[in-house]
C-alpha cells in the first residue's frame, strides 16, 4: 500500500543548508553578529584558509545573509567589508538554539565558553539575564517540549508516494 509523504526535497531546512549548512558558514554569521566586518577580522578570528573564507562569503554574500559595502583607506584600493542583513541578523536564534545544545551536551567539564546576556540596545533598562531561545506556537503557548512539536503539510507542500512500513 502506498502512501503520501511531504517531498523531502522542497524542504527549507535543505535549502537554509544549502547556504549555511557548512561549518564555516556560520562561524563567519556568528562573527559577523559579534563585530567583525573586514575580511582580515574574519581571517585573524576564525583563522579559516582565505581561499576559503573568500568563498564562505561570496556564498553569504549571494544568499543575501551578508553584503559587500565598498571601503577604501588613506593611499590604499578599494576594498569590502561585509555587512549582516535582515536574512543573516535573523540567523542571531538559530546560533543562540546550537549554542545552547553545545553547552548541553559538548561543552567543557568546566562549563560553557560563553554566555549570552539580554543587554538593551539603548541600555534604559539593563537586565543581563542569560538568553536562552524557547519553542512557543502562535497562539502563545510557550516553552513547549520537542515532543509536543511537529511538522505538518504546509501550503507550499508537495507530495510523493511511499512506500508503507509493513
Amino acid at each position: 500500500m502506498e502512501t503520501r509523504r511531504i517531498d523531502p526535497v522542497n524542504c527549507s531546512v535543505a535549502r537554509a543548508l544549502s547556504v549555511v549548512g557548512e561549518r564555516w558558514s556560520l562561524l563567519i554569521v556568528r562573527e559577523a553578529l559579534d563585530g567583525a566586518h573586514r575580511f582580515g577580522e574574519f581571517h585573524t578570528r576564525l583563522g579559516i584558509a582565505k581561499n576559503l573564507l573568500a568563498n564562505r562569503l561570496d556564498t553569504l554574500v549571494t544568499a543575501g545573509v551578508l553584503r559587500r559595502v565598498p571601503y577604501r583607506e588613506p593611499g590604499d584600493r578599494q576594498r569590502f567589508a561585509y555587512e549582516l542583513t535582515e536574512q543573516g541578523h535573523a540567523l542571531r536564534p538559530t546560533l543562540i538554539a546550537l549554542l545552547e545544545w553545545g553547552d548541553t551536551y559538548l561543552a567543557d567539564p568546566q562549563g560553557p565558553s560563553v554566555v549570552v546576556r539580554h543587554q538593551p540596545a539603548d541600555d534604559t533598562n539593563p537586565c543581563d539575564a542569560p538568553v536562552r531561545v524557547v519553542l512557543e506556537c502562535a497562539a502563545g503557548h510557550g516553552h513547549l517540549a520537542p515532543q509536543d512539536v511537529r511538522r505538518a503539510p504546509g501550503p507550499g507542500a508537495r507530495f510523493v508516494e511511499a512506500p508503507s512500513p509493513t
